[in-house]
């Protein structure tokens, strides 16, 4: 079996995630932390492009890998046109929808830049993305709001779900395409979708904080009470957004967004951490319970992933809740470093076949 080599490159607010694999072996990993003095002189996100990719080879270096080794770099996907799931190659015309942030801008804008200046450097690698936030595979009656002028978009944690979905298909010796499952990730943001035969076929809009309150995001609110004070002259439209997005949820509630320290205060007998706790548990498993649906109680697996998924406190809650409906998956954490690693070998194998992205 050919051995290759995979540079994974996931650019975060603040910290730079970068690892190396050797088929699916990790031989290298680093997160590189950037303070606020080094990236205020930066007006935006993309002006950031070359700092951040000189300490990416400065640290290669010093680790002593041979970049010329590598076959495949792939970023971390960024805020681009919807697309469907699958690898895409950094192309000229992604490339400039990166660098006019036609999405808004995100750290995560910088992975595909980046990947793609590095690979122009080396002998015979190609730069990739896999499955970004923007991943849209939402079917038609899944688009349609109460109104036309709100139309529901799909911006999830596409990379780790589908990441985690394929485990588990493979823990049951199947094929991800094959199954109905509902995926949970719970993070500073909660995305739950409905995977159907392999598609994304309904999940909230984690980015704007749609579907269950997390630590940062504060979830759906009642509609009626939102417009009021959109027009109460209290607020400004700036501070509504980091209401809903930034500091909703936990931030809000008790002035942390540290879902650990807000289970260590339940797990001390605080009543208010325990109400906030359930009532996240409560919410997440709600929207479980809607996924269901969409996929006409037909579910092979109900898998709770990220972070929070540490909590057991909280996954107990849930699966009390939804235990019912299937099989109920835990897998705590997250690594895109390995499913965007994964992603590459997949195309350096064969396996799969990039898309251009139009």
């Amino acid at each position: 079996m050919d051995e290759f080599l995979i540079l994974a490159i996931n650019p975060g607010s603040t910290s730079t995630k970068i690892a190396v694999y050797q088929n699916a072996k990790s031989v290298f990993l680093k997160t590189l932390r950037h303070n606020s003095d080094e990236l205020v002189k930066f007006k935006r996100i993309t002006d950031q492009f070359e700092f951040r990719k000189d300490i990416i080879l400065k640290e290669l270096e010093e680790a002593d890998i041979d970049i010329n080794k590598i076959s495949a770099v792939v970023g971390r996907g960024g805020l681009i046109k919807p697309i469907e799931s699958g690898v895409y190659y950094v192309n000229d015309r992604m490339k400039e929808d990166l660098k006019n942030s036609i999405r808004g801008e995100h750290a995560s804008n910088l992975g595909a830049l980046i990947a793609d200046d590095i690979a122009r450097s080396l002998p015979s690698a190609k730069a990739y993305i896999a499955d970004p936030v923007v991943v849209d595979e939402l079917q038609d009656v899944a688009r349609i709001s109460g109104h036309p002028k709100f139309e529901r978009v799909s911006i999830f944690h596409a990379l780790n779900q589908k990441a985690i979905a394929r485990q588990y298909a493979k823990s049951l010796d199947k094929k991800y395409e094959e199954l109905n499952i509902i995926v949970a990730h719970l993070g500073g943001g909660i995305s739950v979708g409905a995977h159907s035969n392999g598609r994304v076929i309904d999940v909230n809009n984690a980015l704007d904080g749609e579907g269950p309150f997390s630590p940062e995001r504060a979830g759906t609110v009642p509609a009626g009470q939102l417009a009021k004070l959109c027009f109460s002259g209290e607020v400004t439209y700036d501070e509504v957004k980091k209401m809903l997005t930034g500091q909703g949820g936990l931030v809000a509630h008790a002035g942390t967004n540290d879902a650990y320290e807000i289970e260590m205060k339940a797990k001390a007998g605080d009543k208010k951490a325990q109400l906030l706790q359930d009532a996240m548990s409560y919410n997440i498993a709600k929207n479980i319970g809607q996924m269901a649906a969409v996929l006409k109680g037909r579910v092979d697996g109900i898998l709770l992933t990220g972070g929070i998924a540490h909590n057991t406190f909280l996954v107990e809650y849930v699966k009390e809740m939804v235990g019912f409906i299937a099989p109920v998956a835990v897998y705590p954490g997250e690594d895109e470093m390995q499913a965007l690693a994964l992603n590459g070998l997949m195309v350096l194998r064969g396996d799969v076949l990039p898309h251009e992205y139009k």
